[in-house]
């Protein structure tokens, strides 16, 4: 227990000079009374070296911050549809149709930006460059290969799609306006948000967080101007955030062809390899289930409340999940910035550092959601208050909250289990845990705690804490039994 407490207040600096795989075949360790191995030529952001909690820390600010402006751009763009004059309300819910199609288009982007990711900082924690390079070449002809399939997919087929989701007569041609635009820009969105991962992958957390800056400053500029300026309306909304786009897939591309980048996208890297394309989806089919699993938790809670508690109640989860996306930001900038230091080190079989890694992002994820916990228990009405002023909304709202996110620290747990078996390329667990708790638990809680003894609509806000206690521990002792151990005895490899 002093081993795992000790990383809140102070780094145990490791006591060899170097753990890297030297080039004989040996652990790189130097021997007493040897020489250091002298690496000064490949020192630059090499997580090997230095405090574990720096490392973590200036990867994982930059990534926490890029996340909050992620999300001030949706909502300010919410914000100008909302104030349409006239047609603000149907204007609102047709770009709320369109978001499942955009939470799909996203789910490719992190299968294979999130699933190359981890392997290229693997490969370039064990000085294989020129694979990390192909890893990296490999997911982005894939981002633009399903980017272009899923545009003329969805363009083809946005009208049933739409209906499906549901849209009506009056709600049809805002959604359609929107998306239609969207769509135009799909191999933008890929290309910026999946191949930014490679950027925060190289230890670049300051560009990866210009990435996402370039593009909502640009989006929170345009707004006003293409909606109301030129009169264009939920259309100019949707150029908005197309031509923002298209500025950070312009950044991102010429960092990662220029001289800055410590990996380059080549000509020679592009071209697909079956075993990489394999290695890729696999890992990244984490990502891709749980923000596919989190469309289809959102539309069976919204049915379930509906039918028990009507549409003041799917207002209710609106603003939960609001509330939720804003306090994981901080959960997601940690263990997303922990995944490259962990890979790093597992390739240079820095064993000692790799579980320090995980003791200080476990560590601080319970503690910040241990806090974010008790600020929510004991002011609820605050995080209602950003989102409405529904007098009805927020009565009924308060009680669902604190129900909602009692047992929001141990999906502390979930977070730190799922991002060590991604880094540690472990993609069968990784994607087994997602499916687990959100298929397995959440789905059939939601639909059958309603009919339990009278719980109704608490219910389905009952069925999150559930989950996150069964699924964040059994993910995260899963994670303690099968990993550590390996990681312990210092095995060369910890076994898929």
């Amino acid at each position: 227990m002093n081993s795992w407490m000790c990383i809140l207040f102070s780094e145990k600096r490791d006591r060899r000079a170097g753990c890297l795989q030297g080039q004989d075949g040996s652990s790189g360790w130097p021997e007493k009374g040897s020489t250091p191995v002298d690496n000064s030529q490949n020192t630059e952001n090499d997580f090997s070296r230095g405090s574990i909690a720096r490392n973590i820390l200036s990867l994982a600010l930059p990534m926490t911050l890029a996340q909050l402006i992620n999300v001030l751009y949706s909502v300010v763009d919410r914000i100008y549809i909302g104030h349409i004059p006239h047609v603000s309300a149907d204007a609102l819910t047709g770009v709320g149709l369109a978001l499942p199609i955009i939470t799909i288009i996203t789910a490719f982007a992190n299968l294979f930006g999130m699933g190359g990711a981890p392997l290229c900082s693997i490969a370039r924690g064990s000085h294989d460059e020129e694979r990390a390079e192909d890893v990296m070449g490999n997911s982005f002809a894939m981002l633009l290969i399903s980017g272009a399939v899923l545009m003329t997919a969805c363009l083809i087929f946005r009208e049933p799609l739409l209906y499906l989701f549901g849209a009506s007569d009056v709600t049809y041609p805002y959604a359609d306006q929107y998306i239609s635009v969207y769509l135009c820009g799909t191999l933008f969105v890929m290309v910026s948000l999946g191949m930014n991962n490679f950027i925060n992958a190289q230890g670049f957390g300051k560009t990866g967080m210009l990435t996402v800056l370039l593009g909502a400053v640009l989006n929170i500029i345009l707004d006003p101007v293409l909606i109301f300026g030129l009169g264009m309306g939920v259309r100019g909304a949707a150029v908005a955030t197309v031509i923002s786009q298209g500025a950070s897939a312009l950044w991102v591309f010429r960092f990662l062809t220029g001289k800055k980048a410590l990996l380059r996208l080549k000509r020679r890297s592009v071209r697909l390899r079956g075993s990489l394309v394999k290695e890729i989806t696999l890992l990244g089919t984490s990502g891709f289930v749980m923000s596919v699993t989190n469309g289809l938790v959102q539309i069976v809670c919204n049915a379930v409340l509906s039918r028990n508690g009507g549409d003041l109640y799917v207002g209710v989860m609106t603003v939960i999940n609001s509330v939720r996306e804003i306090i994981n930001m901080p959960l997601t900038g940690l263990t997303s910035g922990a995944q490259p230091v962990i890979g790093y080190n597992y390739g240079a079989k820095c064993y000692d550092r790799v579980k320090s890694a995980v003791r200080f992002m476990t560590v601080w994820s319970i503690v910040f959601s241990l806090v974010v916990w008790a600020v929510i228990f004991f002011e609820p009405r605050f995080f209602m208050h950003l989102f409405t002023q529904e007098s009805e909304l927020i009565r009924e709202g308060i009680p669902a909250m604190r129900i909602y996110f009692c047992g929001i620290f141990m999906m502390a747990l979930q977070f730190a289990g799922q991002s060590t078996y991604v880094a540690l390329n472990r993609p069968k667990q990784a994607v087994f845990f997602s499916l687990f708790r959100k298929v397995i638990i959440v789905v059939p809680l939601t639909i059958f705690l309603p009919m339990i003894g009278g719980l109704g609509t608490d219910g389905v806000f009952l069925a999150e804490p559930v989950s996150n206690v069964i699924g964040g521990t059994a993910c995260f002792v899963t994670m303690l039994i099968t990993v550590w151990p390996a990681l312990k005895s210092g095995r060369e490899a910890v076994p898929s």
